[in-house]
């Protein structure tokens, strides 16, 4: 048997293996960076605002703008609509993430809030009858609170119902029938016409208090009808505690107007919330994570647009409908929790995989050394035939030719030691054979030769065995 075929065989069976681990590692490596790169990407939520043109679609607009530049996290898709009820009727689907609405609109009954994008106040003035004089001489006596409103007519500034709706839950909350007060809409772009409506009595605006649309209405109708008569709604606390989504509030005094000073002093009134919305199925580490960029990139928002200057957190205090978004709250009360908190079943479970992958790789690298450990116990196997054939050798060239020939094998041996593909213990049982190799020898020398021969390498490669064994 020639030594070099056994050696050149297992040459071939390492550089396979060699292949195979590479290949496998190469597998794994690709699954690792794949699953990074996919556990890295922004996540991109959908948010329905509008309608086209107004003022929530361009800070919305603006918001999703300083997201791309600045968020690694979190992204933003704008999806205009054709107005609040419409986006959150998108919401109440499932087809839009993220919804722009007013708290006291018809929403889906899971829709939480997640931040306050503006406050809009109510403001309800009634004309003093005498164009271009001083507002503070008293009005025509017709209008001076709200109890009068009772067979008039009141100019609704925004065609959408919840205005309506609005002025019914302060009608009502103050003692006055709503079917005796006419109500009259006007969409945002009509306020001359407005103002030059003579058979109107009072006018009602809802928006922010630095709201341009208020304060043209109550220039216009002030040149045209005379200086404003705030009319306050001293039901203000009663109708917050009987409807959570609006909320008393007081108007400052010159809010409008410096001088003559509109209104000339504080003035009792109920506002609602202008909210971003989301459901609340949705998950609450992207809550969190949109809650907590938003606040990131306000002041870069502001810049582009005034509008973004109101954007500010919920309130998690007290309740309110509808309710803030665990995601959010948590942010707000510092008490979200840690990695370690949101993952620790991912965590366990990940050291159960590695452990599994583990046995799996050991199982794997014992099968593909499997041909070296056969190569190992068929050398071993030669060797015990060459300690039969060393007790009848005749001539110390013959045991020279064994010892060449055992020299080649702990040489293939050593070489698949440092490969891996032999383990200890099964070093240690080949230096147990060539012990006894090393005895037969020892003893044949000492027949042939009449003395002590010294053993050479085998000797030394039995003691190297056995240190690794240990």
């Amino acid at each position: 048997m020639s030594p070099s075929d056994p050696a050149r065989g297992a040459h071939d069976r390492r550089q396979r293996r060699l292949l195979i681990v590479l290949a496998v590692g190469f597998v794994a490596f690709g699954a690792a960076a794949a699953a990074l790169y996919y556990a890295l990407q922004p996540e991109t939520l959908r948010i329905a605002v509008g309608p086209a043109g107004s003022d929530d679609l361009q800070v919305i607009q603006a918001m999703a703008e300083a997201f791309d530049e600045e968020s690694r996290t979190v992204r933003l898709a704008p999806l205009t609509t054709a107005g609040a009820a419409e986006s959150l009727a998108l919401l109440g689907a499932g087809k839009t993430d993220l919804a722009v609405g007013r708290g006291d609109l018809g929403m889906p009954p899971d829709a939480q809030t997640l931040a306050v994008l503006r406050k809009n106040y109510v403001v309800l003035w009634s004309p003093s009858g005498r164009p271009g004089r001083d507002s503070k001489k008293k009005a025509s006596g017709k209008i001076g609170e709200i109890a009068d409103l009772a067979g008039h007519k009141v100019g609704v500034i925004g065609k959408t119902g919840a205005n309506l709706a609005l002025l019914r839950t302060i009608l009502v909350g103050s003692g006055v029938e709503p079917e005796k007060v006419t109500m009259v809409q006007f969409g945002t772009e009509e306020i001359e016409k407005l103002a030059q409506d003579a058979t109107l009595d009072a006018y009602l605006a809802v928006g922010p208090l630095d709201s341009k649309i208020t304060a043209d209405a109550i220039a216009a109708t002030a040149q045209s009808r005379g200086g404003p008569k705030f009319l306050p709604v001293e039901a203000s606390e009663a109708i917050a505690l009987k409807h959570p989504r609006y909320e008393a509030e007081e108007i400052p005094g010159g809010v409008f107007n410096a001088k003559p000073a509109w209104p000339e002093d504080k003035v009792d009134t109920i506002s609602v919330n202008h909210l971003i919305l989301t459901r609340k199925e949705l998950s609450e580490a992207k809550a969190a994570a949109f809650y907590r960029q938003l606040f990131v990139v306000r002041d870069t928002i502001t810049q582009r647009v005034a509008g973004a200057a109101h954007i500010s957190k919920p309130e998690t205090e007290k309740e309110a409908e509808p309710s803030v978004h665990r995601g959010a709250a948590a942010v707000i009360n510092g008490t979200e929790r840690t990695l370690l908190d949101k993952y620790s079943d991912y965590f366990w479970f990940a050291l159960l995989l590695l452990s599994g992958i583990g046995s799996a790789a050991a199982w794997l690298r014992r099968y593909l050394n499997r041909d070296e450990r056969d190569d190992n116990a068929s050398q071993r196997n030669r060797i015990l035939a060459v300690v039969s054939e060393v007790r009848e050798a005749q001539s110390e060239q013959d045991l020279l030719t064994y010892q060449r020939e055992v020299d080649a094998i702990i040489g293939e041996t050593l070489r698949c030691y440092d490969d891996g593909a032999i383990e200890p213990e099964d070093l240690a049982a080949f230096g147990l054979v060539l012990e006894l190799f090393d005895h037969a020898v020892a003893e044949r020398r000492a027949t042939l030769h009449n003395g002590p021969i010294d053993l050479g390498d085998a000797r030394t490669f039995r003691n190297v065995a056995g240190s690794l064994a240990k």
